[in-house]
């Protein structure tokens, strides 16, 4: 776990980062905005070779424009993203090797391993004039045998897609889940998931495993920074699913699949 909705997913030889943001601050000001309470659980310098960077949408908070210029510099790995965010890229990084799809495209990364863009219930955009004109989406990565699934932001909705993506791609091994910025809940509902929607979510997904993210590294919303690890510990108890299947992950801390 780097932190936010940023992970170093290992696999198969390939090193994948989702989300990846380094700045101090998610926000397009260096001086305001949303500011780090925790450092990057992996210095930028001590990154293994990243092959490819799975990029959900275009929230700052999830698009750094500082990080994908010092991954383009060290790594140059390829950039999967759903449609649109590639003009904000190259905007700002010429030679970044971005490629683009709609939801359900698939990207191979290598003999063995495929990233499809898949649906999610959220929005995009950076200012006040381009709502809603960059896609946004989560990813199902599969893997030399193995399925991982990074959901980006997303609301639960009536949870017809998570069905639908355990019918479309079956279960899941190890699924990356949302569990913070969800207060208040009557505006947050629609568009993040909190501890008890991201445990159903998992139980759709058939997931063996489940990992929380989107919790305790920027401030974005009204519940207390460690509530989201709090409220997820507690639903797991209350639904008596065992609290090893679904951790709450802070940055630094690694955990191995088989």
């Amino acid at each position: 776990m780097v932190g936010h909705a940023s992970v170093l997913i290992q696999t198969g030889g390939l090193n994948i980062l989702t989300d990846p943001v380094w700045s101090n601050r998610a926000s397009p000001l260096a001086f305001a905005g949303p500011r780090r309470v925790t450092a990057p659980g992996v210095r930028m310098s001590d990154l293994p070779p990243i092959d490819a960077v799975l990029l959900s949408h275009n929230h700052y908070d999830h698009l750094d424009v500082a990080t994908l210029r010092q991954l383009q510099a060290r790594h140059a790995p390829r950039i999967i993203t759903p449609l649109g965010n590639d003009s904000i890229i190259r905007r700002h990084i010429p030679d970044a090797r971005v490629e683009t799809g709609d939801w359900f495209d698939r990207f191979d990364i290598a003999p063995g391993a495929q990233a499809h863009v898949v649906p999610a219930l959220h929005w995009s955009s950076r200012g006040a004039r381009d709502r809603r004109m960059a896609l946004w989406g989560g990813f199902m990565l599969q893997a030399f045998g193995r399925t991982v699934y990074f959901a980006g932001d997303t609301g639960y909705g009536t949870g017809a897609i998570f069905r639908n993506l355990r019918a479309r791609f079956g279960p899941v091994d190890v699924a990356i889940l949302p569990i913070g910025a969800y207060a208040p809940r009557w505006f947050m509902a629609a568009q993040h998931t909190d501890p008890d929607d991201a445990i159903q979510i998992m139980l759709d997904l058939d997931a063996k495993a489940a990992v929380g993210m989107h919790w305790g590294t920027f401030k974005l919303t009204d519940e207390p920074w460690d509530e989201p690890a709090r409220r997820l510990t507690a639903s797991l108890r209350t639904g008596g699913i065992d609290a090893a299947k679904f951790i709450a992950m802070r940055p630094a801390e690694t955990a191995e699949f088989e």
